[in-house]
C-alpha cells in the first residue's frame, strides 16, 4: 500500500549532496508509487519554537506563531514516513532541520497526553567528514522517546562541494530505500 511521505531538507543547499540523497530517495520512493513531498527549509520562515506550551488548540493553526510551519503542519500530519534530512554541521543536524523540528512539537499538543503521532523516519545526512555519532545518537534516541521506528539511515561522508556525491554508493542506497517502502 502506497505511503505518505515528507521530507524536511535542512540543507541550504538545493543543489548540494544532501539534496542529491533526498533527490534519489524521493525518485525510488516514487518509483514505488508513494507520494512524496519534500520541504526545502532553509528557503521558509520558520522561527524558534518559544516553548509556551499554548499550540495544539486550533487544528488549522497548531502553533500560536503563524510562519511557513503552517505549510508543513498539514503535511506532516498525514505522513506515514518522515524524512530528517541535513548536512553535518559541527557533528549534528543543521539549525533549519532542529527549528522546524522542534516546532513539530504543536503537533504533539494537539494529542492526547501531548503524545507525537505514531511515523516511520528516515535519516538522510551528508559530510564533508565521517563524524556521525553525534547525530545518530540523537534520531536514535528521538525514535525510542516519541514512539517512531526507524526504516533507515543514509550517511554519506567525504562529500563537501556539491557534487562531490556523484558516483557515491550512497544515492543508489537512497533510491533503494525509498523503493523498499510501501
Amino acid at each position: 500500500m502506497a505511503k505518505k511521505i515528507v521530507i524536511l531538507n535542512g540543507s541550504p543547499r538545493p543543489t548540494g549532496n544532501t539534496s542529491a540523497l533526498t533527490a534519489r530517495f524521493k525518485a525510488g520512493a516514487e518509483a514505488s508509487g508513494n507520494q512524496v513531498t519534500e520541504f526545502q527549509l532553509s528557503r521558509m520562515k520558520i522561527n524558534g519554537c518559544l516553548g509556551c506550551w499554548r499550540g495544539g488548540k486550533d487544528i488549522d493553526h497548531p502553533c500560536t506563531q503563524r510562519d511557513d510551519m503552517e505549510q508543513i503542519y498539514p503535511v506532516y500530519r498525514e505522513a506515514d514516513v518522515v524524512v530528517l534530512a541535513s548536512p553535518l554541521y559541527y557533528w549534528f543536524i543543521s539549525g533549519f532541520l532542529k527549528n522546524a523540528f522542534d516546532r513539530l512539537f504543536a503537533i504533539a499538543e494537539s494529542g492526547p497526553n501531548t503524545r507525537n503521532p505514531k511515523k516511520e523516519c528516515v535519516l538522510i545526512m551528508a559530510a564533508e567528514g565521517a563524524g556521525f555519532e553525534e547525530s545518530e545518537h540523537w534520531y536514535d534516541h528521538l525514535e525510542k522517546h516519541i514512539g517512531w521506528k526507524s526504516i533507515g539511515k543514509i550517511l554519506c561522508g567525504w562529500v563537501t562541494q556539491p557534487g562531490d556525491i556523484e558516483g557515491k554508493p550512497e544515492l543508489e542506497q537512497a533510491y533503494e530505500l525509498g523503493k523498499s517502502i510501501h
